[in-house]
């Protein structure tokens, strides 16, 4: 056997798998196997266990009481979950079960046809789908659990482009959330230069994650309100969801620098320090990014936090804080202006998204579980103070309240140049 690899994000070939069967008979391990290849274990793993062929046993035997053995055998429970490096298969009294490369190819390439085949479906059974799609908006539900509660034909992705294309019977108005949504505008804005970039790129940010096993980071990104006017830099801890934010005057680096140095000092003056609960961030290509040394060096210039950057236009790669995003905008919604707000404004609003309690989270709010992790003081440090769960505001009336009668406005926030008191 010889060493190769296949070209990267290519298809396992008839090839390759004749290679996996070739080092499975001879009892070669999943990793071993997949350095011969050029693939991940996991790949190998999945392509086995997708593709095994399976044979009863020609001989049956039983124990000495009469009853028979069991029907699975013990080492089809471990690694590589084969028979083909066995010694005994040829007299084995178990079920077995193979991995044979043609068989694989062939289940493969049927596999490609059909899922390029689609669902047939013809008039009838479009307006069929179409009348019960109908009858279930009109009641108030939702298109996702009219696709899981019936037999439509067709996917829940091809039931949204059916609607925009006006295929059915319903628009856009009889939808709760569709209307809401507009086509995205396509732009450039400026970004991060690349030169900043190298060593910090997503890649880069993955192989140290996975050197030092580190399983939780903080992702940062910036909310916009009015084009040109103020911004909200947010930074969410991806082990308990718990967010808050800075105000910006402006999407500059110079202005993002600026306010990190002075959370930074108000951090120091109450005896903590940024790098013990920021050591790892994760953002995108803002160009408010791009002073690097203000969020990874102390005042005294020594690196405190490792900085990375996501892939351009891959806002996927850092998901926790665009979910959360969603909550914030239950407050503030798109195409509200910014320009009004303080810091305290935007402290009440991420006290009170802290207050909500996840399901991700066992039925417990984001505060609850990072005040647990770092003490009470260092949310109140960050803007955030405790809301009761009965007192929480997931809505734009959060704003119309009276912000010196609310039970978290923060008169005294480290953020807006106060002290913190006991």
């Amino acid at each position: 056997m010889t060493d190769w690899k296949l070209p990267k994000d290519k298809h396992l070939t008839l090839e390759a798998r004749e290679e996996i069967q070739k080092c499975l008979d001879h009892g070669v391990t999943f990793k071993d196997i997949a350095r011969r290849i050029g693939k991940a274990p996991t790949t190998v793993s999945r392509e086995v266990k997708k593709h095994l062929t399976f044979k009863e046993a020609s001989v049956k035997r039983t124990k000495t009481d009469g009853a028979p053995l069991a029907k699975t055998c013990p080492n089809l429970l471990k690694p590589p979950f084969l028979c083909n490096p066995c010694p005994t298969k040829t007299h084995c009294s178990y079920q077995k079960q193979f991995y044979y490369a043609k068989a694989a190819q062939r289940e493969y390439e049927t596999l490609l046809v059909e899922a390029r085949e689609g669902i047939p479906l013809n008039d009838k059974e479009f307006y069929e789908a179409d009348a019960v799609i109908t009858e279930k908006i009109k009641k108030g539900q939702r298109l996702y659990h009219i696709m899981q509660s019936n037999d439509i034909g067709f996917s829940l992705s091809s039931a949204y482009r059916y609607l925009h294309k006006d295929y059915l019977s319903v628009n856009k108005l009889n939808f709760p959330r569709v209307a809401k949504f507009k086509a995205r505008k396509q732009y450039r804005a400026a970004g991060v230069p690349k030169a900043i970039r190298a060593g910090r790129t997503y890649s880069d940010f993955q192989y140290f994650i996975d050197e030092y096993e580190i399983k939780h980071w903080v992702e940062m990104d910036t909310v916009i309100g009015r084009v040109g006017g103020k911004v909200i830099m947010t930074f969410n801890f991806t082990r308990d969801n718990f967010m808050f934010g800075l105000l910006l005057d402006n999407k500059t680096s110079a202005e993002a620098a600026e306010k990190i140095r002075v959370l930074k000092g108000n951090l120091l003056t109450n005896g903590v320090r940024f790098g013990d609960i920021f050591p790892v961030l994760l953002t995108d290509n803002g160009v408010e990014f791009s002073l690097v040394s203000a969020f990874t060096d102390d005042a005294e210039g020594i690196t405190e936090t490792r900085l990375y950057f996501c892939d351009p236009y891959r806002a996927c790669q850092k998901p926790k804080v665009e979910k959360n995003h969603t909550m914030f905008r239950d407050i503030v919604p798109k195409g509200n202006s910014f320009d009004h707000f303080t810091q305290d404004t935007v402290n009440l609003i991420f006290s009170h998204v802290n207050g909500i309690k996840r399901k991700s989270l066992n039925g417990r709010s984001p505060y609850d579980l990072f005040s647990y992790m770092f003490g009470e003081a260092v949310p109140a440090l960050l803007g955030v103070n405790p809301v009761p769960a009965e007192d929480v505001i997931q809505s734009p009336l959060l704003l119309k309240r009276d912000i010196k009668k609310s039970a978290v406005h923060n008169v005294n926030s480290p953020l807006t140049g106060g002290v913190l008191h006991d």
